[in-house]
């Protein structure tokens, strides 16, 4: 293949794959808007320091030290290598190769040989992974929400993964062979190779490949490479419709973490402003009118739709790594209940992208909505009763996510909107109403046990 035309073959799928990542990212960036506003851009300092040691040095993916180093070994594989992909692109698009080495020099061998033994420690955790998800008896992975689509979306990823750092190794035996017989002076078949790089672990692959003819290297080293950038640009386009989203968005999630006391809760702005106004002394004290003439909508207690929960609730939600660690942490789940913390989340990001799916079907409106709600055809009341607000979900996330900030909004739609909650909870609130307490006890009441201590003494 002339190098022109290589050259615009690859131009051509660089286009597409940048053309559809956009558009995908630009679907997403809509759907986290719908949800409600929320200032999140106080003290800067401690948000920055925050990203720099949850998302950049995984601080929580070490609590359990397997899985934590196996993921820092894919994490700085996927972070460095891709140094190596600036190159590939650089002689897509230019046809040249190895373009780097001779601005480098020696630094390139240390640089190939450190991708090498990334490549190679990426491959070994990817196989790792998969055992562990397929052959290993491990509770989180056999969760009813993890059948389907989830469990095939994480083997996929795994598997390619594999194939591609094999067909990286596998491009540099063959040019490394390609290097040697150079070298040695009995390279007969046109090229463009050069004496670049250094190959600590591909030469163990060598055995594999030097029996073939010059021909036959050539096109083991372009074929893997074509195979290893052409997968590259598929993972770039897949990834926006996987878990592994995460990949982009640890980062921004955690830069927007709650920085608040683990079990602070938040007053409600609608519910605080009416009970300022009781409390202000002021009889005739009323809510200000709303700027314009246009009415506006009162806004909903709680959260019963998607659309009713912050865009950081909604960033969690694509945020989301389904690895599982919330549920495993959860008391609720552990003793039998229906929830899962991690459904919570799967099944928010799943409303979410149905409403944007709707609103693309629409033309970019939503209208009256389609007569479906998170709370009720997706998360059940059940789900949201089991929860203790125990935090042990928010505490176990890798990256600062709060599976229990949705339960809560939408406990506060069912009591708040729809009169509902469970008799235990229905019968503190009229205690609370009724004698300023939980217990079912008169306030002129309350300190008559101190009197049996008395008598006892």
């Amino acid at each position: 293949m002339p190098h022109f035309v290589g050259q615009l073959i690859f131009a051509l799928l660089l286009g597409i794959a940048a053309v559809l990542f956009g558009r995908r990212i630009g679907q997403i960036r809509r759907n986290i808007n719908l949800g409600r506003d929320i200032d999140l851009t106080d003290r800067k300092g401690e948000r920055w320091a925050t990203m720099a040691r949850v998302a950049l040095g995984q601080s929580k993916m070490v609590t359990r030290p397997v899985a934590g180093i196996m993921h820092i070994v894919i994490y700085v594989g996927f972070i460095l290598i891709n140094i190596e992909v600036l190159e590939i692109l650089a002689d897509g698009l230019f046809g040249t190769h190895r373009v780097f080495a001779p601005f480098l020099g020696q630094f390139y061998n240390v640089l190939i040989g450190t991708f090498e033994w990334l490549a190679l420690g990426v491959l070994v955790a990817c196989v790792v992974f998969l055992a562990r998800r397929n052959l290993l008896p491990i509770a989180r992975f056999r969760s009813p929400e993890m059948k389907g689509w989830p469990k095939n979306d994480a083997n996929i990823i795994l598997v390619v993964e594999v194939l591609l750092m094999f067909a990286f190794l596998s491009m540099n035996a063959a040019d490394g062979i390609a290097q040697q017989r150079i070298l040695d002076g009995v390279w007969n078949h046109a090229h463009h190779y050069i004496d670049a790089g250094a190959f600590p672990v591909s030469q163990w692959l060598f055995p594999l490949y030097e029996g073939l003819s010059d021909a036959g290297i050539v096109a083991i080293e372009r074929g893997a490479w074509w195979f290893h950038i052409v997968g590259i640009l598929s993972f770039l386009v897949y990834v926006p419709y996987s878990k592994h989203f995460h990949i982009f968005l640890a980062f921004p999630n955690t830069w927007y973490s709650n920085l608040d006391p683990s079990g602070k809760l938040d007053n409600m702005a609608a519910v605080k402003k009416e009970v300022d106004l009781m409390m202000s002394g002021d009889p005739f004290a009323a809510p200000a009118e709303p700027e314009g003439d246009v009415p506006t909508e009162p806004a909903r207690f709680g959260a019963k739709d998607a659309t009713d929960l912050t865009w950081k609730q909604l960033m969690e939600a694509y945020s989301c790594t389904e690895c599982g660690r919330c549920t495993s942490a959860c008391p609720a789940n552990a003793t039998g209940k229906l929830l899962s913390p991690r459904k919570i989340m799967m099944d928010t990001r799943d409303r979410i992208e149905e409403v944007g799916q709707a609103m693309n079907a629409a033309g970019g409106s939503w209208g009256n909505g389609d007569g479906k709600t998170l709370l009720g055809d997706y998360i059940s009341e059940e789900e949201l009763w089991a929860c203790t607000s125990c935090q042990a979900c928010v505490d176990a996330c890798p990256i600062n996510i709060s599976p229990m900030g949705i339960i809560l909004d939408m406990r506060r739609s069912l009591i708040m909107e729809d009169s509902k909650a469970p008799e235990p909870i229905t019968a503190m609130f009229n205690n609370v109403e009724n004698n300023g307490a939980p217990w079912a006890f008169p306030a002129a009441e309350r300190g008559k046990w101190t009197d049996e201590l008395s008598s006892e003494s």
